[in-house]
């Protein structure tokens, strides 16, 4: 990643903590702008060399409540409308998914909790869809999650650019506006959805219903998010869908039983999000364990191989 050289007249190690401290500083301010700032835009998204682009409505009530329309405006026909964070309905090819990550990167952000699994830095200065921008570096402390640049608008904090690296630097995903308007707020018709978005439903775990799975091994940082349980595609059973975050990086975790079922193990990798499949064995029968998210594939098995049922002794 690239690293701003400071020169100040009472020597550069002087420079270290103000780089930090203005560092979160521009943090703070992105986390603060997309829970303040209405905007309408049109952003590209590349993954593994595949592009796609999408408009996006970002409406922030007098209540304080947010509300998201995003809609590909090319290739499968896909739309996602949010509020508070929370999916509301997805059409096209995520209406079969389980929609909790999302393309734009907006999300609740922890400066300081961020600050011990990232060193962050500011990086210069740039020009993206017309706007001066402030680069701002997040290199992970670990093997465990991968880096960030962020280019974040100077006038408002938001993200004009985000790019995601790989150990090696090498790019994983690109999100970049071409078009930013924030002078305005969208307008309450451009957030309704159309007709093809369906609703989502999910039956999440309440504070009386214990999660049945447990992590004997998490990546540094890493936490329970939220527990759900939804009805299996394939059969009547119910699929427990465990998510969790370093308040930055975001995994899922799967894990469907297979009743006798022949299934092999599995593992792969599009752009930066991986998905690895290990059969488990537990006291009533074999479970397969499914880990999806934007981590390192070995990060991800072992996530995936450390999955035991909360009944069980711990053995680690």
């Amino acid at each position: 990643m690239r690293a701003l050289p400071v020169i100040i007249l009472l020597g550069g190690w002087l420079a270290q903590p103000v780089l930090a401290a203005d560092a979160q500083d521009w943090l703070q301010r992105l986390a603060d702008a997309e829970l303040r700032q209405s905007f309408q835009g049109t952003f590209v998204y590349e993954r593994n060399g595949s592009f796609s682009t999408h408009e996006v409505w970002h409406q922030v009530q007098q209540g304080g409540e947010v509300r998201e329309r995003l809609l590909q405006l090319d290739g499968p026909a896909q739309e996602v409308v949010r509020v508070n964070g929370r999916t509301q309905c997805v059409g096209g090819s995520l209406s079969d998914q389980l929609s909790d990550g999302q393309v734009w990167p907006a999300r609740a952000l922890d400066t300081k909790q961020l600050s011990e699994w990232y060193d962050l830095r500011l990086a210069g200065e740039s020009r993206v869809a017309g706007r001066p921008a402030t680069v701002l570096t997040l290199t992970p402390r670990d093997q465990h999650r991968y880096g960030f640049e962020l280019h974040l608008d100077r006038d408002t904090g938001l993200p004009l650019k985000s790019l995601l690296l790989g150990d090696k630097g090498q790019l994983l995903e690109r999100f970049q506006f071409t078009r930013l308007d924030t002078a305005g707020t969208p307008a309450d018709s451009d957030l309704q959805p159309s007709s093809t978005c369906k609703a989502v439903r999910l039956t999440e775990a309440q504070g009386d219903k214990p999660v049945h799975w447990r992590s004997e091994w998490l990546p540094p940082g890493f936490s329970l998010s939220s527990a759900q349980e939804r009805r299996s595609p394939v059969s009547s059973d119910a699929v427990s869908s465990l998510l969790y975050s370093d308040g930055l990086a975001r995994f899922s975790v799967f894990l469907e039983p297979l009743h006798g079922a022949v299934v092999e193990d599995a593992r792969s990798q599009l752009g930066p999000t991986v998905m690895v499949s290990k059969r488990v064995s537990t006291p009533d029968g074999d479970v397969m364990v499914t880990v999806v998210g934007e981590i390192p594939l070995g990060t991800a098995e072992r996530v995936a191989l450390s999955m035991r049922a909360a009944e069980a002794t711990a053995t680690q």
